[in-house]
Protein backbone atom coordinates (compact mmCIF):
# COMPACT_ATOMS: atom_id res chain seq x y z
CA UNK A 1 0.00 0.00 0.00
CA UNK A 2 3.11 2.36 0.70
CA UNK A 3 4.33 2.01 -2.01
CA UNK A 4 1.20 2.32 -4.26
CA UNK A 5 0.82 5.66 -2.37
CA UNK A 6 4.14 6.83 -3.25
CA UNK A 7 4.38 5.96 -7.03
CA UNK A 8 0.42 8.26 -7.18
CA UNK A 9 2.26 11.17 -5.32
CA UNK A 10 5.05 11.47 -7.90
CA UNK A 11 2.82 10.60 -10.65
CA UNK A 12 0.00 13.31 -9.84
CA UNK A 13 3.78 15.63 -9.27
CA UNK A 14 4.70 14.76 -12.60
CA UNK A 15 1.33 15.30 -13.77
CA UNK A 16 0.37 18.58 -12.47
CA UNK A 17 4.00 20.36 -13.78
CA UNK A 18 3.19 18.53 -17.19
CA UNK A 19 -0.27 20.62 -16.96
CA UNK A 20 0.92 23.79 -16.40
CA UNK A 21 3.78 23.54 -18.93
CA UNK A 22 1.42 22.31 -21.49
CA UNK A 23 -1.35 24.56 -20.63
CA UNK A 24 1.04 27.81 -20.22
CA UNK A 25 3.95 26.84 -22.77
CA UNK A 26 7.73 25.43 -22.04
CA UNK A 27 11.12 26.36 -22.68
CA UNK A 28 11.04 24.58 -25.85
CA UNK A 29 7.83 26.44 -27.00
CA UNK A 30 10.37 29.50 -27.35
CA UNK A 31 12.98 28.57 -29.72
CA UNK A 32 14.83 30.88 -31.11
CA UNK A 33 14.45 31.72 -34.85
CA UNK A 34 17.42 31.02 -37.43
CA UNK A 35 19.88 30.39 -34.63
CA UNK A 36 19.30 33.34 -33.21
CA UNK A 37 19.27 34.05 -29.35
CA UNK A 38 15.98 35.24 -27.78
CA UNK A 39 17.95 37.00 -24.56
CA UNK A 40 20.44 36.53 -21.99
CA UNK A 41 19.44 34.86 -19.00
CA UNK A 42 21.76 34.61 -15.69
CA UNK A 43 21.47 31.39 -13.34
CA UNK A 44 23.09 32.32 -9.60
CA UNK A 45 23.50 29.28 -7.81
CA UNK A 46 24.97 28.72 -4.05
CA UNK A 47 27.46 26.69 -4.16
CA UNK A 48 28.96 23.98 -6.31
CA UNK A 49 30.39 22.06 -2.92
CA UNK A 50 26.60 20.46 -2.56
CA UNK A 51 25.49 17.87 -5.31
CA UNK A 52 22.09 19.62 -5.52
CA UNK A 53 23.10 22.95 -6.90
CA UNK A 54 25.34 21.61 -9.41
CA UNK A 55 22.34 19.52 -10.94
CA UNK A 56 19.86 22.46 -10.58
CA UNK A 57 22.53 24.87 -12.27
CA UNK A 58 23.73 22.07 -15.03
CA UNK A 59 19.76 21.59 -15.58
CA UNK A 60 18.22 25.16 -15.62
CA UNK A 61 21.00 26.10 -18.16
CA UNK A 62 20.50 23.81 -20.09
CA UNK A 63 16.82 23.55 -20.62
CA UNK A 64 16.99 27.49 -21.37
CA UNK A 65 19.98 26.91 -23.55
CA UNK A 66 18.32 24.04 -25.79
CA UNK A 67 14.70 27.41 -25.82
CA UNK A 68 17.10 29.41 -27.50
CA UNK A 69 18.85 31.60 -24.52
CA UNK A 70 22.16 32.36 -23.92
CA UNK A 71 22.98 31.75 -20.26
CA UNK A 72 25.58 32.80 -17.57
CA UNK A 73 25.84 30.23 -15.03
CA UNK A 74 27.63 31.28 -11.95
CA UNK A 75 28.37 29.73 -8.00
CA UNK A 76 28.84 31.86 -5.36
CA UNK A 77 31.22 29.36 -3.00
CA UNK A 78 28.48 30.03 -0.22
CA UNK A 79 29.96 33.44 0.25
CA UNK A 80 26.67 36.45 -0.32
CA UNK A 81 29.33 39.13 -1.25
CA UNK A 82 30.67 36.74 -3.77
CA UNK A 83 26.79 36.08 -5.54
CA UNK A 84 25.62 39.84 -5.37
CA UNK A 85 29.45 40.49 -7.29
CA UNK A 86 28.15 37.97 -9.81
CA UNK A 87 24.68 39.36 -10.20
CA UNK A 88 26.21 42.72 -10.64
CA UNK A 89 28.48 41.74 -13.42
CA UNK A 90 25.52 39.80 -15.01
CA UNK A 91 24.05 43.17 -15.03
CA UNK A 92 26.72 45.12 -16.67
CA UNK A 93 25.43 42.68 -19.65
CA UNK A 94 22.29 42.90 -21.44
CA UNK A 95 20.33 40.40 -19.18
CA UNK A 96 16.50 40.23 -19.90
CA UNK A 97 15.95 37.62 -16.62
CA UNK A 98 17.95 36.14 -13.74
CA UNK A 99 17.32 32.81 -11.93
CA UNK A 100 19.14 32.90 -8.52
CA UNK A 101 18.94 30.67 -5.53
CA UNK A 102 20.18 33.29 -2.63
CA UNK A 103 23.36 32.46 -0.36
CA UNK A 104 21.64 35.14 2.02
CA UNK A 105 17.80 35.71 1.09
CA UNK A 106 18.63 38.90 2.92
CA UNK A 107 21.59 40.54 0.83
CA UNK A 108 20.60 41.08 -2.52
CA UNK A 109 17.93 44.10 -2.54
CA UNK A 110 20.12 46.75 -3.52
CA UNK A 111 21.62 44.62 -6.96
CA UNK A 112 18.22 42.98 -7.73
CA UNK A 113 16.52 47.29 -7.37
CA UNK A 114 19.34 47.71 -10.06
CA UNK A 115 18.33 44.59 -12.01
CA UNK A 116 14.53 46.18 -11.49
CA UNK A 117 15.74 49.44 -13.02
CA UNK A 118 16.88 47.75 -16.18
CA UNK A 119 13.82 45.57 -16.56
CA UNK A 120 15.16 42.20 -15.46
CA UNK A 121 12.64 39.70 -14.55
CA UNK A 122 13.85 38.01 -11.39
CA UNK A 123 12.89 34.34 -10.72
CA UNK A 124 13.82 33.47 -6.83
CA UNK A 125 15.02 29.44 -6.83
CA UNK A 126 14.01 27.56 -4.08
CA UNK A 127 15.02 29.98 -1.71
CA UNK A 128 12.89 33.00 -1.15
CA UNK A 129 14.65 36.31 -1.65
CA UNK A 130 13.39 38.86 1.46
CA UNK A 131 12.72 42.41 1.47
CA UNK A 132 12.73 43.29 -1.62
CA UNK A 133 10.19 44.50 -3.97
CA UNK A 134 12.10 43.37 -6.59
CA UNK A 135 11.38 39.75 -7.08
CA UNK A 136 8.93 38.60 -9.73
CA UNK A 137 8.17 34.94 -9.05
CA UNK A 138 9.69 31.72 -6.93
CA UNK A 139 9.65 28.20 -8.12
CA UNK A 140 10.20 26.18 -4.98
CA UNK A 141 9.02 23.17 -3.01
CA UNK A 142 6.21 23.07 -0.29
CA UNK A 143 9.34 23.80 2.50
CA UNK A 144 7.06 23.51 5.71
CA UNK A 145 5.59 20.36 4.31
CA UNK A 146 9.79 18.70 3.91
CA UNK A 147 9.64 19.37 8.02
CA UNK A 148 6.42 17.94 8.91
CA UNK A 149 7.24 14.95 6.66
CA UNK A 150 10.65 14.44 8.80
CA UNK A 151 8.74 14.87 12.12
CA UNK A 152 6.27 12.82 11.19
CA UNK A 153 8.37 9.96 10.31
CA UNK A 154 9.99 10.23 13.95
CA UNK A 155 6.76 10.00 15.51
CA UNK A 156 5.75 7.18 13.43
CA UNK A 157 9.35 5.58 13.38
CA UNK A 158 9.16 5.55 17.75
CA UNK A 159 5.48 4.99 17.60
CA UNK A 160 4.99 8.47 19.77
CA UNK A 161 1.76 8.52 19.16
CA UNK A 162 1.26 5.27 21.52
CA UNK A 163 2.54 6.95 24.67
CA UNK A 164 6.05 4.99 23.88
CA UNK A 165 10.14 7.00 25.24
CA UNK A 166 11.38 8.67 26.31
CA UNK A 167 13.94 8.67 23.73
CA UNK A 168 17.08 10.91 23.64
CA UNK A 169 16.90 13.42 20.97
CA UNK A 170 19.44 15.56 18.96
CA UNK A 171 17.79 18.14 16.77
CA UNK A 172 19.68 20.68 14.57
CA UNK A 173 18.59 23.23 11.61
CA UNK A 174 20.19 24.28 8.52
CA UNK A 175 22.08 27.97 7.74
CA UNK A 176 20.59 30.67 9.61
CA UNK A 177 21.14 32.83 6.42
CA UNK A 178 18.42 30.35 4.12
CA UNK A 179 15.13 31.32 4.71
CA UNK A 180 13.92 27.39 3.69
CA UNK A 181 16.00 26.58 7.39
CA UNK A 182 13.39 28.32 9.24
CA UNK A 183 10.38 26.70 7.35
CA UNK A 184 12.05 23.13 7.64
CA UNK A 185 12.42 23.44 11.49
CA UNK A 186 9.06 24.86 12.00
CA UNK A 187 7.16 21.89 10.05
CA UNK A 188 9.10 19.59 12.17
CA UNK A 189 8.98 21.21 15.57
CA UNK A 190 5.27 21.31 14.93
CA UNK A 191 4.67 17.60 14.95
CA UNK A 192 7.57 16.55 17.62
CA UNK A 193 7.37 19.78 19.93
CA UNK A 194 4.16 18.06 22.20
CA UNK A 195 6.55 15.34 21.89
CA UNK A 196 9.32 16.80 23.53
CA UNK A 197 6.93 19.04 26.41
CA UNK A 198 5.76 15.55 27.62
CA UNK A 199 8.98 14.34 28.12
CA UNK A 200 8.66 11.40 25.43
CA UNK A 201 11.40 12.92 23.85
CA UNK A 202 14.28 14.85 25.94
CA UNK A 203 17.25 16.45 24.64
CA UNK A 204 20.22 15.77 26.57
CA UNK A 205 22.45 18.24 25.16
CA UNK A 206 19.65 20.97 25.96
CA UNK A 207 19.46 22.24 22.47
CA UNK A 208 16.05 22.14 22.17
CA UNK A 209 15.15 25.52 20.85
CA UNK A 210 11.82 27.17 23.30
CA UNK A 211 9.78 27.27 20.34
CA UNK A 212 10.47 27.78 16.31
CA UNK A 213 11.46 31.77 16.67
CA UNK A 214 14.55 30.27 18.01
CA UNK A 215 15.12 27.56 15.65
CA UNK A 216 18.83 29.71 14.42
CA UNK A 217 20.34 29.16 17.81
CA UNK A 218 20.78 25.53 16.89
CA UNK A 219 21.28 26.54 13.15
CA UNK A 220 24.65 25.30 10.79
CA UNK A 221 26.04 27.64 8.89
CA UNK A 222 26.47 27.45 5.62
CA UNK A 223 24.81 23.73 6.05
CA UNK A 224 28.17 22.33 6.10
CA UNK A 225 28.66 18.47 6.84
CA UNK A 226 31.83 19.80 8.42
CA UNK A 227 30.15 21.83 11.17
CA UNK A 228 27.21 19.04 11.65
CA UNK A 229 30.02 16.90 12.39
CA UNK A 230 31.80 18.61 15.01
CA UNK A 231 28.17 20.05 16.59
CA UNK A 232 27.34 16.79 17.14
CA UNK A 233 30.54 15.38 18.03
CA UNK A 234 30.45 18.05 20.69
CA UNK A 235 27.11 17.45 22.19
CA UNK A 236 28.11 13.94 22.67
CA UNK A 237 31.52 14.49 24.18
CA UNK A 238 29.36 17.03 26.68
CA UNK A 239 26.40 15.37 27.17
CA UNK A 240 25.90 11.68 26.45
CA UNK A 241 28.40 9.67 28.44
CA UNK A 242 27.02 6.05 29.14
CA UNK A 243 23.95 6.88 27.09
CA UNK A 244 23.01 7.02 23.49
CA UNK A 245 21.50 9.46 21.04
CA UNK A 246 17.97 7.62 19.70
CA UNK A 247 17.57 9.77 16.81
CA UNK A 248 18.81 12.96 15.24
CA UNK A 249 16.46 15.48 13.56
CA UNK A 250 18.46 16.35 10.61
CA UNK A 251 16.92 19.36 7.98
CA UNK A 252 19.22 18.36 5.20
CA UNK A 253 21.65 15.37 3.61
CA UNK A 254 24.39 17.35 3.85
CA UNK A 255 23.97 17.85 7.56
CA UNK A 256 23.15 14.11 7.46
CA UNK A 257 26.59 12.98 6.23
CA UNK A 258 28.56 15.42 9.17
CA UNK A 259 26.00 13.55 11.55
CA UNK A 260 26.84 10.04 10.42
CA UNK A 261 30.42 11.21 10.85
CA UNK A 262 30.46 11.95 14.11
CA UNK A 263 28.22 8.71 15.12
CA UNK A 264 31.13 6.29 13.58
CA UNK A 265 33.78 8.49 15.27
CA UNK A 266 32.17 8.04 18.46
CA UNK A 267 31.93 4.46 18.47
CA UNK A 268 28.19 3.50 16.99
CA UNK A 269 27.90 0.88 14.79
CA UNK A 270 25.32 -0.12 11.67
CA UNK A 271 22.35 -1.88 12.93
CA UNK A 272 20.89 -1.89 16.56
CA UNK A 273 21.09 1.00 18.44
CA UNK A 274 22.33 3.14 15.30
CA UNK A 275 20.36 6.51 15.50
CA UNK A 276 17.11 7.14 13.27
CA UNK A 277 18.91 9.70 11.05
CA UNK A 278 16.48 12.04 8.93
CA UNK A 279 17.69 14.04 5.63
CA UNK A 280 16.58 15.76 2.60
CA UNK A 281 17.97 16.15 -1.33
CA UNK A 282 18.39 12.40 -2.12
CA UNK A 283 21.80 13.22 -2.85
CA UNK A 284 23.53 10.32 -4.43
CA UNK A 285 26.01 9.23 -0.86
CA UNK A 286 23.32 9.85 1.14
CA UNK A 287 20.48 6.81 -0.60
CA UNK A 288 23.87 4.88 -0.45
CA UNK A 289 24.04 5.40 3.57
CA UNK A 290 20.31 4.77 3.31
CA UNK A 291 20.67 0.92 1.68
CA UNK A 292 23.43 0.37 4.38
CA UNK A 293 21.56 1.29 7.22
CA UNK A 294 23.11 4.51 8.05
CA UNK A 295 20.68 6.62 7.49
CA UNK A 296 16.67 6.42 7.82
CA UNK A 297 15.11 8.48 4.81
CA UNK A 298 15.54 11.84 2.87
CA UNK A 299 12.92 14.14 1.39
CA UNK A 300 13.00 13.66 -2.10
CA UNK A 301 12.68 17.10 -3.91
CA UNK A 302 13.09 16.23 -7.56
CA UNK A 303 15.07 19.22 -8.70
CA UNK A 304 14.37 18.11 -12.44
CA UNK A 305 10.96 19.42 -12.14
CA UNK A 306 11.74 22.52 -10.17
CA UNK A 307 14.26 23.30 -12.97
CA UNK A 308 11.54 22.57 -16.08
CA UNK A 309 9.94 24.97 -13.73
CA UNK A 310 11.93 27.70 -13.32
CA UNK A 311 13.11 27.78 -16.96
CA UNK A 312 9.43 27.94 -18.01
CA UNK A 313 8.30 30.87 -16.20
CA UNK A 314 11.41 32.49 -17.70
CA UNK A 315 9.75 31.98 -21.33
CA UNK A 316 6.82 32.61 -20.04
CA UNK A 317 7.38 35.79 -18.75
CA UNK A 318 9.90 36.98 -21.36
CA UNK A 319 7.31 36.22 -23.97
CA UNK A 320 4.58 38.35 -21.96
CA UNK A 321 2.34 35.26 -21.02
CA UNK A 322 0.72 34.82 -18.15
CA UNK A 323 3.62 33.01 -15.89
CA UNK A 324 2.18 29.78 -14.21
CA UNK A 325 1.91 29.96 -10.02
CA UNK A 326 -0.22 27.95 -7.68
CA UNK A 327 0.47 30.07 -4.17
CA UNK A 328 0.29 33.80 -4.16
CA UNK A 329 -0.88 33.68 -0.38
CA UNK A 330 2.24 31.73 1.65
CA UNK A 331 5.37 33.65 0.40
CA UNK A 332 5.48 36.97 2.49
CA UNK A 333 9.33 38.45 2.10
CA UNK A 334 8.49 41.25 3.99
CA UNK A 335 7.48 43.95 0.97
CA UNK A 336 5.38 41.20 -0.58
CA UNK A 337 3.52 38.48 -1.19
CA UNK A 338 5.57 36.70 -4.00
CA UNK A 339 3.10 35.00 -6.57
CA UNK A 340 4.89 31.23 -6.08
CA UNK A 341 4.58 27.76 -8.16
CA UNK A 342 5.25 25.41 -5.48
CA UNK A 343 6.22 21.50 -5.89
CA UNK A 344 5.60 18.50 -3.80
CA UNK A 345 7.89 16.70 -1.85
CA UNK A 346 7.94 12.94 -1.09
CA UNK A 347 9.36 10.92 1.52
CA UNK A 348 12.34 8.31 0.83
CA UNK A 349 13.24 4.71 2.69
CA UNK A 350 15.33 2.35 2.13
CA UNK A 351 12.15 0.34 1.50
CA UNK A 352 10.71 2.58 -0.89
CA UNK A 353 14.01 3.72 -3.16
CA UNK A 354 13.08 2.06 -6.31
CA UNK A 355 9.31 2.90 -6.63
CA UNK A 356 10.39 6.96 -6.70
CA UNK A 357 14.06 7.50 -7.52
CA UNK A 358 14.97 4.57 -9.62
CA UNK A 359 11.78 3.88 -11.25
CA UNK A 360 11.24 7.82 -12.15
CA UNK A 361 15.27 7.72 -13.68
CA UNK A 362 16.52 9.72 -11.31
CA UNK A 363 19.04 7.60 -10.39
CA UNK A 364 20.38 4.05 -11.96
CA UNK A 365 20.61 0.89 -9.11
CA UNK A 366 24.53 0.84 -9.51
CA UNK A 367 24.38 5.25 -8.64
CA UNK A 368 23.21 4.08 -4.99
CA UNK A 369 24.77 0.53 -4.11
CA UNK A 370 21.64 -1.72 -4.91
Amino acid sequence: MTSQITKAIVAAAGAALLLGVTACGSPADAEAVGGDSLGLVGIAMPAKSLERWNKDGARVEGLLQDAGYDTDLQFADNQASQQVAQITHMLEQDLDALVVAAVDGSSLAPVLAEAKAKGVIVIAYDRLINGTGDVDYYATFDNYEVGKLQGRFIVEQLDLRAGTGPFNLEPFAGSPDDNNAKLFFSGAWDVLGQYVANGQLVVPSGKAPASNDDWASIGIEGWTSEAAQAELASRLESSYGSTKVDVVLSPNDSLALGITQALLAAGYTEGEGWPLITGQDADQINVENMVIGRQAMTVWKDTRTLADQAATMVTQALKGSKVTVNDEVTYNNGVKIVPTYQLPPVVVTKDSIKDTLLDSGFYKPEDVGL
